[in-house]
């Protein structure tokens, strides 16, 4: 059996799946997309980082209030997907990098605003990417995450990782908040708010998105149907494997 790095991991699932997360409605709306637009024109930033761009939708957002906006993800496909769509949409100051979040290729302080949505549970260094994030940015200057979270009890947890990893083989963790709170601190962020949401994943489009392989979407439905009454309310597991899960966005300083 051939195996690779994560990296290559995750640069095969998304570089294929490039135009759909352009166009995918979970990722392209939504509330703390709106958000994200309303923190970045109270803060007009000279230089802001999109740190794990996907499809570029907080890229684009990030374009219509700051000056110069770079968008960074580990694939080159999603790169040239999103400069497409930047090009098309007018948005000549968007510029792309290619990188891992854990080794990002710019000076010290060389942002002024970053943000970063749906890319951290795909890290494969978690608290490493985050003392990247700090470093790339001025102190005192603005940073949103806003990623999907783990409710915390073991059940509830273990059954949100089983089915994340099952649809994506890319998937590391959903990290709970209080495990996101201590990362932040511990790279030398302070935390100034918090916003928890909650988010309906559709399945067949959930499942089609990443084109899981149907022994996995077979997996994902049988283990749907087999969880507690506890889990299966929680997630609000609907018919036809459609679920709600937990976003959390966080909004912190440069300390």
């Amino acid at each position: 059996m051939m195996t690779q790095s994560h990296d290559a991991v995750v640069r095969a699932q998304f570089g294929p799946r490039a135009n759909a997360y352009v166009q995918s409605a979970v990722h392209a709306a939504g509330e703390d997309l709106d958000a994200v637009e309303a923190i970045v024109r109270r803060c007009a930033p000279a230089h802001a980082i999109d740190l794990g761009a996907g499809g570029g939708h907080v890229a684009y957002r990030l374009a219509r209030h700051a000056a110069a906006v770079t968008a960074v993800d580990l694939s080159a496909e999603m790169l040239a997907a999103v400069a497409h769509t930047a090009r098309e949409r007018g948005l000549s100051n968007l510029a792309t990098c290619a990188a891992p979040a854990e080794d990002l290729p710019f000076a010290d302080a060389a942002f002024d605003f970053l943000a970063c949505r749906f890319s951290a549970h795909h890290w494969r260094d978690f608290e490493a990417g985050l003392r990247q994030a700090r470093r790339v940015l001025k102190g005192g200057s603005t940073a949103l995450f806003v990623d999907i979270v783990s409710p915390g009890a073991a059940a509830l947890d273990t059954h949100l990782q089983a089915v994340e990893l099952l649809r994506d083989p890319s998937h590391i963790r959903d990290y709970t908040r209080r495990e996101w709170e201590a990362a932040l601190t511990g790279a030398g962020f302070a935390v100034q708010a918090t916003q928890l949401r909650r988010l309906r994943m559709d399945y067949p489009t959930w499942v089609e998105r990443m084109r899981t392989p149907e022994a996995h979407r077979a997996a994902i439905r049988s283990l749907q149907r087999q969880v507690s009454s506890e889990t299966a309310a929680y997630y609000e597991i609907e018919p036809d494997g459609s679920f709600t899960i937990d976003s959390l966005q966080m909004e912190a300083v440069a300390a």
